[in-house]
């Protein structure tokens, strides 16, 4: 179940939930055993020069080495620049998580 989280500044006119909606299509396509990918967009009026942050955290997994996060990078990258309509700084990153960290599905 991978976790996305973009942060950008508010002078960017985007529409987050499609913006990820199409991180967790992109990342589906990549790895469709990932699961529902969860994410938060947090737009902030404080800033200098407009930028647009995607840091996505998946669990370490076998198949996910370096040729799967060169790909998955490539085309998280092509998403994201396709929801972006003006000029910006733009950063992306994925980290795998180690042995400490678990995820699940909470349903009382």
């Amino acid at each position: 179940m991978p976790h996305a989280e973009l942060k950008y500044s508010s002078d960017l006119t985007l529409d987050a939930p499609a913006f990820l909606r199409g991180i967790e299509q992109v990342i589906q396509r990549h790895d469709a055993g990932s699961g529902e990918c969860k994410g938060r967009a947090y737009p902030t009026d404080l800033y200098h020069h407009s930028h647009c942050l995607l840091q996505l955290s998946m669990l370490t997994k076998a198949h996910r080495d370096n040729t799967f996060t060169q790909a998955l990078l490539a085309d998280l990258k092509a998403e994201m620049k396709k929801h972006l309509r003006q000029r910006c700084f733009l950063s992306l990153g994925i980290a795998y998580s180690d042995d400490n960290y678990i995820t699940t599905d909470h349903q009382p």
